[in-house]
């Protein structure tokens, strides 16, 4: 991946420059510290929601950070965890004296960095929580939900946790939506072609013409299967069968409905995919509320798509409802 590149060593940071000089309406640079905080953090009495994750995933994670969705967003090197020292960095920068949300996926440089700056935090007296994001079906079965990846389900979660925090939740409740938003949200995914990493010529996995993978991760890795190359039609049922066969006990019959692409695949593509989701949602009762389609989750270039289902009750849809402004998305409430 050649393309808009200097020292690949150096990507990092440049973009950072660069989408801070373009959005300072929206984001701030965290002094020291490899992240963005929105433009008036930290407010006193507010909860600060900290999301993280590694660069690749544009707009995950720091597109979101803004009002009304996540404070500030921890950012590391291409698909690989922000450190423990940012992320303690970051989240002191934002502490407004109500708490620390931290929320991202559920990958295992994550999981341990973010412990750390956890730790060091309650050390200090603070209160800190973390809900992982764990909507991927594929990457663990039902039994062992709690082992599954984040992927682009994510959205739904922070826009729960950035919402509940706006408003003036306390922790307690921030933390408690955060987790009904991640219970009730699931995603499926397929990818077509492997990604290529700033500086490298070759792609971290490729995927033969006739064939597509079904099941990824974000970082890279290919599906948990491979199968034929399938129209979209016959997508579109796998994603739908899989997510509907996964619905939360009392998931009711309104859901929203999020078709991500993962960066090589066109937006006109992913709208006759969802030419063939709507009609299968209405065939299994599920009244598609406000759909999202568009890149939310990405993985550098890699051509693919993932649908999500976040089925709603009537707290999570007065979050989703709530006015936003980030620099990836904006909603006027």
């Amino acid at each position: 991946m050649r393309r808009m590149l200097n020292e690949a060593t150096a990507f990092r940071e440049e973009m950072i420059g660069g989408y801070v000089a373009a959005f300072g309406r929206y984001v701030a640079p965290v002094p020291d510290a490899s992240g963005v905080m929105a433009v008036g953090a930290p407010r006193a009495g507010k909860v600060a929601v900290v999301v993280g994750g590694g660069s690749g995933h544009y707009p995950a994670f720091y597109g979101l950070v803004g009002r009304g969705m996540a404070t500030a967003g921890v950012i590391g090197e291409i698909f690989t965890s922000p450190s423990g020292e940012q992320a303690y960095r970051v989240a002191k920068a934002v502490d407004g004296g109500a708490g620390i949300l931290f929320t991202f996926g559920n990958y295992g440089g994550d999981v341990m960095n973010f412990a750390m700056a956890e730790g060091r935090l309650l050390d200090e007296g603070g209160d800190v929580r973390t809900v992982l994001v764990t909507d991927d079906v594929l990457a663990a079965p039902p039994e062992e939900a709690e082992d599954r990846r984040g992927i682009a389900g994510g959205f739904y979660v922070f826009k729960a946790a950035g919402a509940s925090a706006e408003r003036g939740d306390d922790l307690a409740t921030v933390e408690a939506l955060t987790k009904r938003a991640n219970a009730r949200t699931r995603t499926i995914g397929v990818a077509f072609a492997g990604c290529t990493v700033p500086g490298q010529d070759e792609p971290l996995f490729t995927v033969e013409p006739d064939r597509m993978e079904i099941g990824l991760g974000i970082h890279g890795e290919p599906g948990v299967r491979t199968s034929e190359l399938m129209p979209s039609r016959e997508i579109a049922k796998l994603m739908v069968d899989s997510l509907v066969a996964e619905a939360p006990p009392d998931a009711g019959s309104r859901a929203a409905v999020l078709v991500n692409g993962l960066g090589g695949t066109k937006y006109e593509e992913l709208f006759v995919l969802y030419d063939g989701i709507a009609p299968l949602l209405a065939a299994a009762g599920i009244e598609p509320y406000e759909p999202l389609i568009g890149e939310f989750v990405t993985s550098l270039d890699m051509a693919g798509c993932s649908l999500t289902l976040h089925w709603l009750d009537d707290d999570l849809r007065a979050l989703h409802d709530a006015p936003a402004a980030t620099p990836a998305f904006t909603r006027a409430g």
